[in-house]
């Protein structure tokens, strides 16, 4: 007769097994089913299911890893159905004006003690910055009327802050709870691009204004670092690198090639030096973004010499570091002419880039090779959502489609599921931008008669 397994050999055994077979093995007898139920056999599975799954994400005496792993399996399939009962849509309306801008100030974590609310923030040409429970479908609080324009907002999650600025470029930091105002700055011209940087050292704040400055801010109190000449009398665009140590600026102005900033060195400024930068060789700009999985990775569409045809470019950014100085190192990776001209582009990973031409949706490698096409949306496509398991779409087509991706072949490759629906065309002209987290997608769904409301679908999941 062959020994049993003890305890022991048997959780070592168990800690190959995927989460459908561990529920086969406790069916066996009494010592299975114990050791099969193990915390660390289910902690694992999360952890290696979900690598940004963290122990914060738990809250002890309300749910054990194992029914984390069964929650959050059933909420990713539920945001890949997209079933009508899979979640709760709600039309959630407040502002007087359009909404300019919107971003979550929850954080994107997940979890599933009932806890977990889903908060965003938005700006409106009627002077309020306001906060909503998407769940709940109300909101909850609103600022006092400001004398201008509200253009533009970031978040910074970990901090409950929201920074806004207005069309006349006083930036002003809120309380994300309660929407007390915490500090203020004005810039001397109307604004350009309003970027949140969450530095190893710390978090801080990039503005620029139409006149072409770039201004460093610390977080929250807004006090001025630095103050940097980047395109003098033309508006700047910003884009901050994943790794927080590098600045990607654009302008409009297309004979102006465009720059990147080395970010240490506009956080701790020299007297006697300029900020380390350089110009890359890419001309005629229209779009950049950065590969979120490399540490700083820029993919730039351009035009050629005579501007007769479309380029996109990969760069690779470093810095070389001596006594003394520290020099910008460009190498080029790959380069491929695009057979369009997009609006938006997004990178995906660190060969993937995601590209909008009109309600098109293309996804080309850096080096060229197409992988997919979608003409799902009936008009403009507004605005183009990306993170490492989905990618939604917003259009004046008044709906939204969500993607995922297929990561079994050497490049993830996009497969479309599903799309909501706003409201009628009769009361809407479209979605203008769309968001989301873990457990929520949210749009702004823009009203013939001036004003704009929030459309969100907060899917389902047991809390069991």
């Amino acid at each position: 007769m062959a020994p049993q397994l003890g305890p022991h050999e048997l959780l070592h055994v168990f800690s190959f097994l995927e989460a459908r077979d561990l529920l086969s093995t406790a069916q066996v007898n009494k010592v299975w089913n114990e050791v099969s139920r193990t915390k660390e056999l289910w902690r694992q599975l999360c952890l290696r299911r979900w690598s940004s799954c963290k122990a914060s994400q738990m809250v002890p005496g309300t749910q054990t890893w194992k029914q984390y792993y069964f929650c959050r399996s059933e909420l990713e399939f539920r945001m890949a159905s997209g079933r009508p009962e899979d979640f709760i849509c709600k039309a959630i309306a407040g502002h007087k004006g359009w909404i300019n801008e919107l971003a979550y100030v929850s954080t994107n974590e997940c979890r599933f003690d009932g806890r977990k609310k889903s908060v965003v923030c938005t700006v409106s040409s009627d002077g309020t910055v306001r906060a909503w429970d998407l769940n709940e479908g109300t909101q909850i609080w609103s600022s006092p009327l400001q004398p201008d324009i509200m253009e533009n907002l970031v978040t910074y999650p970990q901090l409950q802050l929201v920074v806004t600025i207005d069309s006349r470029g006083l930036i002003k930091a809120w309380k994300a709870d309660n929407g007390w105002e915490w500090a203020s700055f004005r810039l001397p011209k109307s604004p350009s691009a309003l970027e949140a940087c969450d530095h190893p050292e710390g978090p801080f704040l990039l503005a620029a204004c139409q006149g072409g400055n770039l201004y460093t801010l610390t977080v929250p109190q807004l006090h001025l670092v630095s103050k940097v000449p980047v395109f003098p009398n033309n508006p700047v665009s910003l884009n901050c690198s994943p790794d927080q140590q590098w600045v990607f600026a654009s302008t409009e102005n297309l004979h102006l090639g465009p720059k990147v900033f080395y970010i240490p060195s506009l956080l701790y400024p020299s007297e006697d030096k300029p900020p380390v930068s350089t110009t890359l060789p890419a001309y005629l700009i229209s779009r950049g973004c950065w590969a979120p999985e490399e540490a700083a990775r820029l993919i730039v569409v351009h035009g050629n010499d005579n501007g007769t045809e479309v380029i996109v470019t990969t760069f690779e950014l470093g810095a070389k570091k001596s006594r003394d100085r520290v020099d910008v190192l460009v190498r080029q990776v790959a380069s491929f002419l695009l057979p369009m001209i997009p609006h938006l582009i997004k990178g995906l990973g660190s060969e993937a880039i995601l590209l909008a031409s009109d309600s098109k949706l293309v996804q080309f490698t850096i080096y060229g090779l197409q992988l997919a096409a979608f003409q799902d949306h009936e008009k403009h496509i507004t605005s183009l959502w990306v993170d490492s398991s989905r990618v939604i779409t917003s259009s004046f087509d008044l709906s939204l489609r969500v993607y995922v991706w297929n990561k079994e072949n050497k490049y993830p490759i996009l497969k479309s599921c599903y799309h909501l629906l706003g409201g009628s065309h009769r009361w809407a002209s479209g979605f203008t931008h769309v968001e989301s987290d873990s457990m929520s997608i949210v749009g702004v769904e823009t009203r013939n008669d001036g004003t704009g409301i929030l459309r969100s679908y907060c899917f389902r999941v047991q809390h069991s």
